[in-house]
């Protein structure tokens, strides 16, 4: 209709207008709806929310919701994974041009520092952390891989967080859902009060601390005795770009992880499914979603057992039958054949 094109309608499908929210809904209880209906919101076409009925052309029927939330995830985990890749990159761009001693000019007030630095060795990192630390005023984002959290990491940080929290520093955090289980996370966040927000993914990428948007920490090397200081703009505001869409996609620490739709598969075995359709080998499935070889072996032969592949590649057979080769999303309930399994989950 003539005065009523997308330009008035500047959303996707993962924020309807009104309007668009009213047909919609009014076609999925009733199955269709007139085409006059959706005049007004020539929208839920061009979504493809609504397509005509092929039995009758005056009509338009819905697509189904389920449909629309795998659409919606698959896109979301594209771009997360996107924006993995150009992390990755980025730093070891930065590993290389720090091999090379590169001299970075400082920023427009000495006193800010260089815009990137080299932090050789425990202690060094641990002073540019407090110093970062006492100069922070306003909010703390952090990105925390690897798994269960240890008590003695989350102690050796502790008075950095009361610090923060007594000066009404706010600090947002991201885990893997594996962190869900350690007992030591759960007292840090009741200690920690509200000024802590906590939220989970399958997987995130390596290790990030935020301070007031304006310097960030990296690891420089895999077993963290260095780190790069980031205080150049462009650098930090990147960092925190990927920090807010994976912030959006995660599950806060206090709601229930999604159920998978499928029955005798958990939410992790539906992760597992999808890098091992990937082709990713164990021990690289263990380190995305933080858990041992082990625990994932386990959850690759429970796998195996419920949906009856006598091998790995039965199994992948199995896993696209059943859809589970793609990123974890809602779907109907599905059954598929399965012998009795005492192996825990």
């Amino acid at each position: 209709m003539a005065g009523h094109g997308a330009e008035e309608h500047p959303h996707g499908a993962d924020r309807l207008c009104e309007a668009g929210d009213r047909v919609y809904s009014r076609a999925v209880r009733r199955g269709r709806v007139p085409r006059r209906d959706a005049e007004q919101v020539p929208c839920l076409l061009e979504l493809a929310l609504l397509h005509p009925d092929p039995d009758d052309m005056d009509w338009l029927v819905p697509t189904s919701p389920q449909e629309v939330m795998t659409r919606l995830l698959r896109g979301m985990y594209d771009e997360v994974s996107a924006s993995q890749r150009r992390v990755g990159s980025a730093v070891a761009a930065f590993e290389w041009y720090a091999g090379l001693g590169l001299k970075v000019q400082p920023a427009a007030s000495a006193a800010e520092g260089p815009a990137i630095r080299v932090l050789d060795g425990l202690a060094r990192i641990q002073a540019a952390m407090d110093e970062a630390t006492q100069a922070c005023t306003t909010e703390v984002l952090t990105v925390q891989p690897g798994g269960i959290r240890r008590e003695a990491e989350l102690s050796e940080g502790l008075h950095r967080a009361l610090a923060l929290r007594g000066r009404g520093v706010r600090m947002r955090d991201l885990y893997t859902h594996v962190a869900r289980h350690g007992q030591g996370l759960l007292t840090y966040l009741e200690l920690m009060g509200d000024a802590v927000e906590a939220r989970t993914l399958d997987e995130v990428i390596d290790r990030l601390i935020l301070f007031d948007r304006t310097v960030a920490f990296i690891p420089a090397n895999t077993d963290r005795t260095m780190a790069l200081e980031l205080r150049h703009p462009a650098i930090v505001e990147y960092l925190v770009t990927v920090f807010e869409r994976l912030w959006r996609l995660a599950i806060p620490l206090t709601a229930p992880l999604p159920d998978t739709g499928i029955e005798g598969i958990s939410h992790r075995e539906q992760s597992i499914a999808a890098l091992l359709a990937e082709g990713h080998q164990d021990a690289v499935i263990a380190e995305r979603l933080g858990i041992s070889v082990r625990t994932c072996r386990a959850h690759i032969a429970r796998l195996s057992e419920t949906l009856g592949a006598a091998s790995r590649t039965q199994l992948g057979v199995r896993i696209a039958q059943v859809g589970l080769d793609g990123p974890p999303r809602a779907a109907a309930p599905v059954s598929v054949p399965r012998r009795e399994s005492r192996t825990a989950r």
